[in-house]
């Protein structure tokens, strides 16, 4: 299988960079599985309905999120009905929505894609590792899903290698989000499962993690903060991580970041034919 994780779109250069590139993405790699991570999709805060249905129109088969999951109110009555957009697996009881969901491929495979959050220097969720060990043992790796991929969303990358140790041989992906920077450390892990600590963002790369400079700049001068963060509107970096797996046993067999446009410099797999010139 081959699959595809898009990093945090922040704002409309976010957005516009992840709905411009991956349909063709699509088409070129041959992907049969797209995740994309959209907590900050909305003017930098949160997601809308319109948002993941553009989106999943693009290609995206599913949509993960993260601390900023509930900005945008209307989010709540979208998230409770369609379970292929997740919030962190870790919030309480009773939270609308899923942490954890099995979804199909075009082609009829499941796929188990899981949302948990970290608790270090971010909220203090319930137990992230227990969380994630119940549903892993719920879904067994190559027998009753035909991939697994986790999107950790956290702050520290030592809780995010964590995570990734106790799913090593139980999962195919675990990627890191929330950072907004692409780590360099994108491997096959001993147990077979591909880990990258953080894809990096899908947005203006010119900025303070995505939002504008200046502004944020100005709020770690002082403390009489007189404007609200807005996300920078420059050209965009698409920032990715690919992975494909093995069929039989739903192990990662190679991962590579992607990333196109924008400031950052181009990385494509080198395992796979140069990527050929598209118009625009």
């Amino acid at each position: 299988m081959k699959i595809l994780f898009c990093g945090d779109l922040v704002g409309r250069a976010g957005r516009d960079v992840v709905l411009k590139h991956l349909p063709e993405l699509r088409d070129e790699l041959g992907l049969d599985f797209v995740v994309v991570n959209a907590e900050n999709a909305a003017h930098g805060f949160g997601l809308t309905g319109k948002i993941c249905d553009a989106l999943f129109e693009a290609g995206a088969d599913a949509i993960t999120t993260g601390n900023h999951v509930w900005d945008q109110r209307e989010i709540v009555s979208y998230i409770d009905a369609n379970p292929r957009v997740l919030r962190p697996l870790n919030y309480s009881v009773g939270t609308p929505g899923k942490g954890a969901s099995v979804v199909k491929t075009r082609d009829g495979r499941s796929v188990l894609v899981v949302n948990v959050m970290c608790r270090l220097f971010m909220e203090l969720l319930d137990d992230p590792f227990v969380a994630l060990d119940n549903v892993l043992n719920q879904h067994p790796l190559g027998s009753t899903v035909d991939a697994a991929l986790i999107d950790i969303h956290g702050e520290a990358t030592s809780e995010k290698a964590a995570l990734a140790h106790i799913a090593d041989g139980r999962a195919s992906v675990v990627v890191g989000t929330h950072t907004h920077i692409p780590t360099a450390d994108a491997q096959v892990l001993p147990g077979g499962t591909a880990f990258q600590s953080d894809a990096g963002m899908c947005g203006d790369y010119d900025s303070v993690i995505g939002m504008k400079k200046d502004i944020a700049v100005a709020r770690f001068r002082s403390k009489l903060v007189s404007e609200r963060l807005s996300p920078a509107t420059g050209p965009a970096t698409l920032c990715a991580m690919y992975v494909e797996t093995d069929d039989k046993t739903g192990l990662a067999t190679r991962t590579s970041p992607l990333v196109l446009g924008g400031r950052l410099r181009p990385a494509w797999p080198d395992f796979l034919p140069p990527r050929r010139e598209t118009a625009g």
